[in-house]
């Protein structure tokens, strides 16, 4: 005899598989040199996101802007957009549409140790992270490519997608099948999704495959990899995580796993030099 609670888990559980059947699992990008292949829950467009990702990244150099913290470092600033151009071009291995995505790159004047990209290419880059963990252009180029990573597998829309569909599983959000609250749920989900970048483990041992393989392929070591995240270690060790890095902290698995791409990904970087 089915009790309440069972028949309403049977409910969640069919609606559920009904979504992911409707929506079709597909993924977004090719699988590179590194082979960073999965298929994806994804219900809502990518336009839907970028849109509300644009909005959100106006806001905040809006309210940087006002507190005279945007792109006051020119050198800084430059030294930045200067490694993104080298990046952007190599995003079409994963993604045809990606180098012409609008790409824009802001530096926050800022103690945190915090780095992101919105999807449709919104990089924002906080001096802190750089300054204090005195980082090289290899290991910006590194950080670089794992934030670009985010948002060409579209780590955020993946995650909304999740958050839809469990709340619609819970009876909480079935106007998602009408559509009429899509976007009112895409802007309360979405905001976390983009800027505090608490993404799986599975999402951040993509990005770090698909980072690692842009910056080889943009000219940068990619042995940069294992410096940078020893930094991260030590940086975490004296009790200050990298806001970037916050649901994950880094450790010597991470390493390990930089470490054993290097023979995929040296010959890109060696031919990238050449």
């Amino acid at each position: 005899m089915f009790t309440l609670s069972t028949f309403r888990l049977l409910i969640a559980l069919t609606i559920s598989a009904l979504l992911a059947m409707l929506s079709g699992c597909a993924t977004t990008t090719a699988g590179g040199a590194v082979g960073a292949n999965r298929s994806q829950l994804l219900l809502i467009s990518s336009e839907q996101l970028e849109q509300t990702a644009a909005q959100g990244y106006s806001q905040l150099k809006t309210e940087a802007t006002q507190k005279g913290a945007l792109n006051t470092n020119e050198k800084l600033l430059q030294r930045v957009r200067a490694i993104a151009r080298r990046i952007e071009p190599q995003t079409g291995i994963f993604r045809k549409d990606a180098p012409a995505w609008n790409w824009e790159v802001n530096v926050i004047d800022s103690d945190e140790l915090n780095a992101f990209c919105m999807p449709g290419g919104k990089i924002m880059f906080y001096s802190g992270l750089i300054n204090q963990l005195k980082l090289t252009d290899e290991e910006i180029a590194v950080v670089m490519g794992h934030e670009i990573a985010h948002a060409l597998r579209e780590h955020s829309r993946e995650q909304v997608s999740q958050a839809i569909a469990a709340q619609t599983a819970l009876g909480v959000g079935t106007a998602v099948f009408g559509l009429s609250q899509t976007t009112a749920q895409i802007a309360g989900i979405g905001y976390q999704a983009f800027i505090a970048t608490h993404f799986s483990r599975t999402d951040e041992a993509e990005a770090d495959r698909i980072g690692l393989e842009l910056s080889a392929r943009a000219g940068y070591n990619p042995r940069a990899g294992v410096t940078l995240w020893q930094k991260m270690i030590n940086a975490n060790a004296g009790g200050q995580l990298p806001e970037f890095l916050s649901s994950h902290p880094a450790d010597s698995t991470r390493v390990q796993q930089i470490e054993s791409l290097l023979p995929v990904v040296m010959p890109l970087y060696e031919a990238a030099r050449r």
